[in-house]
């Protein structure tokens, strides 16, 4: 638990896949009143990311009295499965992957794989570089997500891991606040894209909530 009064809030960064925690830098000119650190992890499977954002957090609960999150892509869907039970103040959320499940049935159809081949063979490489796994979709089904932390999301209309539905129907069942860029990309890389979700940051996150 928090053990002092000197530091207020802290903002964890959950990078995306290929990402870094150093990327947390780039987002601290848009969240004034607030320090932030980036979660350094280097797997892409939940039961082991899990453990390196736990142990940022417990850090963070240490010396901090407010915790908020900033996650980008997959590093949403490790935030969620990670951190549903903790004490997380809101949660801003850049393309996030919200139902991975989805996914990863979207990337088996793109690869052309059943679910009976993929039990059988355990792992399938594809084409577009990633590789499914059996283990990944029984722990995603077998680990269900209850996310109830006040959370804005900003994302991309040319999206092409995550549907407009997908995001929308999450957004309404969660009462999550939806900022849409129409002709963005899940990735934000141009000026024009950075610029939006830079103006996006500074709006949504509010250095003068009250806090409880």
């Amino acid at each position: 638990m928090y053990t002092g009064d000197f530091l207020e809030r802290v903002i964890l960064y959950i990078h995306g896949k290929g990402g870094s925690h150093l990327e947390a830098e780039q987002y601290r000119k848009s969240c004034p009143g607030f320090d932030i650190t980036g979660v350094n992890y280097t797997d892409d499977f939940p039961w082991i990311v899990q453990n390196q954002i736990k142990e940022a957090y417990d850090n963070a609960l240490k010396n901090y009295r407010y915790i908020y999150i900033i996650a980008n892509s997959i590093g949403a869907y490790y935030a969620m499965h990670t951190l549903q039970n903790c004490q997380i103040e809101r949660a801003f959320f850049i393309s996030p992957v919200l139902d991975m499940e989805r996914l990863i049935l979207d990337m088996m159809q793109w690869a052309g794989v059943t679910e009976i081949e993929l039990c059988d063979k355990g792992e399938i490489p594809t084409s577009f570089g990633e590789t499914l796994s059996w283990e990944y979709l029984n722990f995603v089904r077998d680990n269900p997500i209850n996310w109830t932390v006040p959370t804005e999301i900003l994302y991309a209309g040319n999206d092409h891991l995550t549907s407009q539905n997908t995001v929308m129907e999450f957004a309404n069942k969660h009462n999550s606040s939806l900022t849409i860029l129409k002709n963005g990309e899940h990735w934000f890389h141009t000026e024009e894209q950075l610029a939006f979700l830079d103006k996006w940051l500074r709006t949504v996150i509010n250095p003068n909530d009250t806090l409880h």
